[in-house]
């Protein structure tokens, strides 16, 4: 039997003494740890540009400083794109992280298009509990939210828990980003700054043929959104016409004229709205280099409020705790095909910028012209891995944290995206296999590396016959069942 004496309580209740503090520390550098990686993440979501509306990107016809800033300082990816290429189905898989076709209006129809989608009735509770701001609500973020909503009543920022700062989509908006930014704060926060522009474009053409009560009633209101766009068609001061046409304007896109065998449902999509049909049809070479000028203009606006955002990160000394994420809802046309305004599945409509930014733990400079992303199912699980927490809604959206970080990964071959005229998968070779349903059904096989401009397409090509099915299979299969 063994004795203790007094010496041998004493070591005894040192050692334990130190294993209780060793393990309280431990404890201690475990929940500074875990604070430390959860940074503030600022999600900057603009309207209606396209991925190429760089100067990042080898545009010369516009300057983005702030945008190249975050390029320069993070990772680019080429081949995002939006799940539906229009504002508000776009904006609900923001908030859901799932397809608009998800969810169903009151007459059990998918929603694939603004006005329906305003019109979700109340989600269930399943997509209560795994909306982006729920999951990041139990992470302990401070949730923020300014500037452009266009979303059902169950679905607003004030319906999930944001504390929405700003309905401005403009300058106040940014400043008033700024104010909180630099704030001290108790825990995490992860701000949206839903900037409106270069969205202005929408209505030059708009008010030339402006003939439904709908479109009146839209112009009547828009007297910001039109000083805006009368600002960016300004012909520089001191400039002719003739100069300016010459110049400073961009020229037409390699694509300008419509796509060989161009689908009835995008003709339809054309003429269903008389400013549309109008501009294919009347507007001159000038005109739809005018129009691409206002649109380069806007989005170096856009670009403006994105340094304020940028700047204030800097003042705050909070660059190396702060995710900076950057991306749109759809794009432009922007003369491609004849075309302006959106809702298409050609590049220019749907595939859209994405870029994060996270100084100290995103290798910079980095640009991802492979994997495809899908900046509305992907950015809820990326945005709650970053806040240390699991978040899944629609189980193929996938965590952009190893791309970012350079990690060496398998990644999805194929990638759905849907319209009010149809839907497609795209897959990693660059093919796009879309079944329109519009006018009937009508499929196409695209393919970028062949055709980057999407002049033609290769759907009764024999030498695409295995692609078509494989895609047409992938389609029905995986994307959309």
């Amino acid at each position: 039997m063994k004795i203790f004496t007094n010496r041998n309580y004493k070591l005894l209740s040192v050692f334990f003494f130190l294993c209780i503090g060793i393990t309280s520390c431990q404890n201690k550098a475990k929940k500074v740890d875990q604070k430390e990686t959860q940074p503030n993440i600022i999600y900057v979501y603009v309207d209606q540009m396209s991925a190429n509306m760089m100067s990042c990107t080898g545009n010369t016809y516009l300057k983005t400083p702030a945008l190249d800033y975050i390029a320069k300082n993070g990772i680019r990816f080429t081949r995002a794109y939006t799940t539906n290429p229009v504002c508000s189905p776009a904006r609900v898989s923001l908030m859901t992280g799932r397809f608009p076709s998800y969810f169903k209006d009151d007459k059990g129809n998918e929603i694939r298009e603004n006005r329906a989608s305003i019109k979700i009735p109340q989600v269930s509770q399943e997509v209560a509990n795994t909306t982006i701001a729920s999951y990041l609500k139990k992470a302990n973020y401070e949730l923020y939210f300014g500037g452009k909503e266009h979303l059902p009543e169950s679905l607003t920022p004030k319906a999930l828990g944001f504390n929405k700062f700003s309905d401005d989509e403009r300058g106040e908006l940014v400043n008033k980003a700024a104010d909180i930014i630099n704030e001290k704060h108790k825990n995490p926060y992860f701000m949206v700054v839903s900037l409106i522009n270069p969205h202005d474009i929408c209505y030059l053409a708009l008010r030339e043929k402006a003939t439904s009560e709908n479109d009146a009633i839209l112009l009547k209101r828009a007297k910001v959104e039109l000083a805006t766009l009368d600002e960016a068609m300004k012909i520089p001061e001191g400039i002719t016409e003739e100069d300016f046409y010459t110049n400073y304007c961009p020229p037409l896109p390699k694509n300008f004229e419509p796509q060989i065998d161009e689908p009835a449902a995008v003709k339809s999509l054309i003429n269903a709205r008389p400013f549309r049909k109008n501009a294919r049809e009347h507007f001159t070479d000038n005109d739809w280099r005018h129009h691409r000028y206002a649109y380069h203009r806007l989005t170096e606006v856009m670009d403006k409020e994105v340094q304020v955002i940028l700047d204030a990160i800097k003042n705050s000394e909070q660059e190396e705790n702060t995710l900076v994420i950057f991306s749109s809802d759809h794009g432009d046309m922007s003369a491609s095909h004849r075309m302006e305004h959106k809702s298409t599945l050609y590049e220019e409509s749907a595939n859209i910028p994405f870029m994060a930014m996270w100084k100290g733990h995103i290798p910079a400079g980095k640009v991802n012209d492979e994997d495809l992303i899908s900046n509305g199912i992907d950015l809820l699980p990326t945005v709650c891995d970053f806040a240390n927490i699991e978040g899944v809604s629609d189980v193929r959206g996938k965590s952009l944290k190893p791309l970012f970080e350079g990690e060496d990964v398998e990644w999805r071959e194929t990638l759905g995206v849907e319209s009010e005229i149809g839907k497609m998968v795209v897959d990693k070779n660059g093919l796009k296999y879309i079944r329109y349903d519009l006018e009937g059904v009508e499929e196409q096989l695209l393919n970028l590396k062949l055709d980057p401009f999407e002049m033609t397409h290769f759907t009764t090509d024999p030498k695409f016959k295995d692609d078509l099915e494989r895609l047409r299979n992938i389609y029905k299969t995986e994307w959309f069942k």
